[in-house]
């Protein structure tokens, strides 16, 4: 028999909508409102100017290591933007603006990147997730938040958020195929900001595109141009639409730049070029917004003063509320809580251990 050729049907798209200057393709513009416009700006620098002022505090030793967001602020904030209250957040731990927008205060991030888990509490009314650090494995739980929602017959969708080097792992596989057989309304979004710590993106895989790895699974894929937020926007408007109508999952490949350090134990000079760096500066989503609203007469030179300084204000008021709050942390027993709905009683017996400890070194502590 001759070798056929066997047609995959589903395209593979690149979407920008503003280019590196800021320029806009009017046939593709998002209908957003205007509020809605200045609300995502407000976003975007409340998490650039709070992530420089965290990593002023963490040198000075005022929190601990914590993951920089700066670059990537459109790639994730234009996705989340979409969603609805009642829609399941699956955040990595480089979606500082997302949770944000999501409601989430300033001051338990600051909490949380002390060490206190006090600072990743989900209110009950909440369908956020905590950030998740270990690489990829926040996948299987958003799929599977996403089946239990079509399985229950609601509307609701799981947008879940992960990097580049995630895609490397079993989890990222197992996620799609899953979603895919059983038509999920599950988002995936992956921040593709070139570099896994200091293993480059071309190292990762032969693939030309993270996107292209949806067509295996015989899902929709698409890659945008992450610093664009009005492309973040209308792909992942377009993604949970067909979700929620019962269309299945989505691939969103995000390419963007991660503009300083993995974390804060990390020195970025010792594996890329600072021209690399310099290049991406260009295309920063903020000043690429920013034009945008301009011309559109959103925004004016008084208009971003004001925001700019509300926004300071803001931080350094959740400063000063963190670091107030801190001061009644810190009891170690609470590290056996919230592991199991009824503890067991192997935890009981361990934490009335250290219970004991406690009471004792306290008692020394007095008698010294």
């Amino acid at each position: 028999m001759p070798r056929k050729k066997i047609k995959i049907s589903q395209p593979l798209e690149y979407l920008s909508i503003l280019d590196d200057k800021g320029a806009l393709d009017a046939d593709l513009e998002p209908d957003i409102p205007e509020e809605i416009l200045l609300k995502l700006y407000r976003t975007m620098m409340l998490a650039r100017k709070f992530d420089e002022r965290l990593l002023n505090l963490q040198r000075q030793g005022r929190i601990g290591t914590f993951p920089p967001i700066s670059g990537q602020e459109a790639s994730h904030l234009g996705a989340a933007a979409v969603l609805e209250p009642s829609d399941w957040f699956v955040p990595a731990f480089r979606e500082a603006a997302a949770e944000i927008w999501r409601g989430r205060s300033l001051e338990s991030m600051i909490i949380y990147n002390n060490g206190f888990s006090e600072g990743v509490e989900i209110p009950q009314d909440s369908n956020d997730l905590p950030v998740s650090v270990p690489v990829g494995s926040q996948i299987p739980h958003a799929v599977g938040l996403a089946w239990a929602a079509k399985y229950r017959q609601t509307d609701r969708v799981a947008m879940v958020f992960f990097g580049d080097g995630a895609s490397s792992q079993g989890d990222f596989h197992e996620g799609l195929n899953f979603a895919a057989v059983f038509q999920t309304p599950a988002i995936f979004v992956c921040q593709n900001n070139q570099w896994a710590i200091s293993f480059p993106r071309s190292k990762q895989t032969r693939s030309e595109t993270i996107a292209q790895k949806a067509l295996a699974y015989g899902i929709p894929g698409i890659q945008i141009d992450g610093n664009d937020i009005l492309a973040s926007y209308a792909a992942a408007q377009e993604a949970v639409q067909r979700a929620r109508s019962g269309g299945g999952p989505t691939l969103i490949e995000c390419v963007t730049y991660r503009l300083t350090m993995h974390t804060t134990a990390d020195d970025p000079q010792r594996y890329r070029a600072n021209q690399e760096v310099e290049v991406w500066k260009q295309r920063d989503p903020i000043i690429r917004f920013q034009k945008y609203l301009f011309e559109k007469g959103i925004l004016t030179e008084e208009k971003i003063a004001a925001i700019e300084s509300t926004v300071l204000d803001e931080i350094q008021s959740a400063v000063d509320r963190a670091e107030e709050q801190i001061k009644t942390l810190g009891n170690p027993a609470d590290m056996f809580e919230h592991h199991y709905a009824e503890m067991s009683p192997s935890l009981k017996a361990q934490k009335e251990e250290l219970l004991g400890e406690m009471a004792a070194m306290e008692k020394e502590g007095h008698n010294g």
